[in-house]
Order: structure tokens, then sequence, then C-alpha cells
């Protein structure tokens, strides 16, 4: 994006195809918030811009600006957005709903997300696209810790149609984007298909508003 940039509204630093980007603009989207992406390569030559250096020291993304007021990490990103906006809430009413919520969240970050969309998508679809070829090895690791987040995941879903509960929280928008990887490998839809209750949940979730808006790529459509 280029031209000068009104911070009073929020702003998303990173890349449109990123997960955890993903997620904060779905948040903001299902907040009805409007909200300007300004798109950063941090994979590019030379590594991350050096001014976005000064927005996140890590060179992760995204990073995010509201009213002058900024933030990285994508867990404060969207708890904060969720406090302060207006529209419907994203997390659980009750003590116990909220622990369940950040339990799926750090099972996530620390666990779907390295098996999920490293361990099995980059090895199965993103490399093979670019070039490289798959190292079995990896992908067998990975398909075996991606059965187990899955299964852990079920597990927290008691009865209700979202990951905690009957409506969708911020862990829902977290897995999504991952989720949305994992399908495009041929084993993510092989475990899948294991997992009837999240393929439905995943259905549900491919068809709101907030996913339709923020679709990076046709590929996410069908399959």
């Amino acid at each position: 994006m280029t031209g000068p940039v009104d911070m009073s509204q929020p702003t998303v630093f990173g890349a449109a195809y990123s997960v955890y980007v993903r997620t904060v603009r779905l948040v903001l989207a299902e907040k009805n918030v409007p909200y300007r992406l300004v798109e950063i390569d941090v994979f590019g030559e030379g590594g991350p811009p050096p001014e976005y250096l000064m927005r996140h020291p890590f060179g992760r993304i995204p990073a995010f600006e509201h009213d002058g007021f900024r933030l990285y990490e994508t867990d404060a990103i969207v708890r904060y957005i969720d406090e302060t906006f207006d529209g419907p809430s994203l997390v659980p009413d009750t003590s116990k709903g909220r622990a369940r919520m950040t339990q799926a969240m750090r099972i996530l970050d620390c666990y779907a997300y390295p098996s999920m969309v490293w361990g099995v998508y980059v090895e199965q679809v993103d490399g093979p696209q670019e070039g490289r070829e798959t190292d079995p090895v990896k992908l067998d690791e990975a398909i075996g810790r991606s059965r187990t987040c899955l299964t852990a995941l079920e597990r927290l879903m008691d009865d209700g149609p979202f990951l905690v509960g009957s409506r969708p929280c911020l862990a829902d928008l977290l897995a999504a984007p991952m989720f949305t990887y994992f399908r495009m490998a041929p084993q993510g839809q092989q475990l899948l298909a294991e997992r009837p209750r999240l393929k439905s949940w995943l259905e549900r979730m491919l068809v709101r508003p907030s996913m339709i808006e923020t679709r990076w790529s046709n590929d996410e459509v069908g399959s």
C-alpha cells in the first residue's frame, strides 16, 4: 500500500497469505471494523525492512497499530481488538469457556501450526510447487503430530458447533487459516476425513463472510 496511513484507523502490517495476519483480519471482520492492510515481505532479500523492525523487533508478522497504539504478537492483538471495538464478543462468557479457548489457542500455536502447516502443507504442497522435494521423514512425523492435534481439538469441542461452545471465538479464528492450508494437502484432507466433527466445523467456517472477505487464494475453494 502506498501513500500516507491514517493511524486512527486500525492498521495491520503483514502479508495476506500469513496464517497469523489472516487471524487478525478475521477478528476485525467479525467485529465489523474497517482497517488497512499494509503488505510487508519479511522473507524478501535482506530480511524484514529496517523500518518494520521498529514495529516488531523480532521481524515476524503481523504488527498492528490503532490511534498511535502499537502492538505485535497475534494473541495480544486479537484480544485488544475484541475488547476495544463494538460488535459481537469473540470470547466465551464463562471463566471455564475462556480457559478452554486459551487452551485451544495454545494447542494451535505450539503444536498445530508447526505440524499441520509447516510439516504437512509446506512439505506436501508449498515445497514441491517451489521445486523442493517432499521429505518423507518430516512428513511422516508431521502426520503423527497432526493426528494428536486433531484429537485434542476435537475433544475440546464437547457438543458445540464451534471449538468452544455455540458461537465462534478467537480460537476458531486462529484455527481456520491453519486448517485452510492443511486441507489443501492430500494428507490433510485424509486426516480431516477421519474427523467428521472437525471437517464439519471447517465447512461452517469457510462460508462465513469474514473468511470469504480475507480469502487470498482460489485454492481455498473446493477440496
